[in-house]
């Protein structure tokens, strides 16, 4: 039997994402016309044995929440439930509170995964390189190849080629020490709560009455070199959703995957339809005008209505939206309820990784940058009335 936890973290993290999760949960931010946290559960869901899918986080319960968690669990068959912290626990603490709740029913092992990152999630090729490794060790790691100057912003492994083991492992390092980064998802025996519990007592001696506990610093750091972490490296698409910036990319990827795994999501080119480049998802209950021209990359969300002679590229467009006749929207969020007028023409700089570099990951940028605004892409908050910009 196997588990998934989804750490969600909760409304003090994400601050790079407004203003955006102001409104919504950054979890059910809308990418690829699903909510982010969606496209874990149904990799999860794939994985033969998975029985129940478990969500932590330090988010108060909220009507959004169950109705994601009651329509998810409806839809793919599989209990879902969530755990809310009394605080931020870390990536390790909060596992380690809650696992009576995880060994419930014994789990032979489970997946643990942060819910900002987007990824194609090798959990099934996970699992049985797992099982290839034997029972002696605890994890395994989810890696990627990132360039040398990249790999600093990251968790970096240094691994036995032969048998990938996990010798040494870094969070941020200040020097370049590996380019296999971790991807923040893990797979792990009931083991590894063993460990955890080594630094929760730790702690408790040392009179630290907030345990927070980050598995990747408090643990990864022991256990490398131990034989006790092995890293499975994917070949397939990965990044962090840090900033809206990263949203968009990250609807690309996904939208690409769809292909395969959800083709009923992608728009076609059809008689008294807009025209459509690229992958695009429309809600069903869009109203498009056929003039309009959508693509590549661009997501319409619920009762989103746009207009004749309307051109949308590299964008997502939310709930309720209305983009007016003849306006242009490039690299762009348009928010939930917002309109944008006859004519305006609303574009922001991508924030794309470099094309020309196969390992090259996007940038989660601050704000500002040398005493400058950092070019990003544009936003449009919930509710912004008629905008016409010439």
């Amino acid at each position: 039997m196997l588990k998934a936890i989804i750490l969600i973290g909760g409304p003090q993290k994400g601050t790079r994402f407004r203003p955006l999760s102001f409104e919504v949960p950054k979890p059910l931010f809308p990418v690829a016309g699903v909510p982010m946290l969606q496209h874990h559960i149904e990799a999860c869901a794939q994985v033969p044995d998975m029985k129940e899918i478990i969500l932590i986080g330090f988010y108060q319960p909220n009507d959004e929440l169950n109705r994601f968690i009651s329509s998810a669990q409806q839809e793919l068959k599989i209990p879902i439930r969530y755990l809310q912290e009394f605080a931020a626990l870390g990536t390790g603490g909060g596992i380690y509170h809650f696992r009576d709740q995880i060994l419930s029913g014994g789990p032979a092992a489970f997946f643990l995964m942060n819910a900002d990152v987007c990824s194609e999630f090798p959990l099934q090729e996970m699992l049985r390189f797992h099982r290839q490794h034997g029972e002696n060790h605890c994890g395994v790691l989810l890696g990627t190849t990132a360039n040398r100057t990249q790999s600093l912003n990251y968790g970096c492994i240094v691994e036995n080629h032969e048998t990938n083991e996990v010798l040494h492992f870094v969070e941020k390092p200040s020097t370049f020490v590996s380019d296999i980064i971790n991807c923040g998802i893990y797979l792990f025996t009931p083991d590894i709560f063993g460990h955890i519990g080594t630094v929760f007592q730790r702690n408790q001696q040392e009179r630290i009455q907030f345990t927070c506990i980050i598995i990747e610093q408090d643990i990864f750091t022991t256990l490398a070199g131990q034989k006790k972490l092995f890293v499975y490296k994917t070949q397939h698409f990965w990044s962090q959703i840090k900033s809206a910036g990263s949203a968009i990319y990250a609807s690309r990827l996904y939208l690409k995957q769809y292909h395969q795994t959800h083709p009923e999501r992608l728009a076609t080119n059809q008689d008294g339809t807009p025209k459509i480049i690229g992958d695009v998802y429309i809600h069903p209950t869009a109203n498009i005008d056929p003039s309009a021209v959508l693509g590549p990359n661009v997501s319409v969300g619920k009762g989103v209505t746009i207009g004749g002679g309307v051109r949308v590229r590299e964008s997502i467009i939310l709930h309720g939206a209305m983009l007016q006749d003849h306006c242009c929207v490039l690299n762009s969020i348009v928010g939930w309820d917002s309109t944008v007028g006859k004519w305006a023409r609303v574009e922001g700089t991508p924030s794309d990784p470099n094309p020309n570099d196969p390992y090259a990951k996007i940038d989660s940028e601050t704000l500002f940058r040398d005493g400058g605004l950092t070019p990003s892409i544009t936003i449009l908050g919930m509710e912004i009335l008629p905008l016409i910009i010439i």
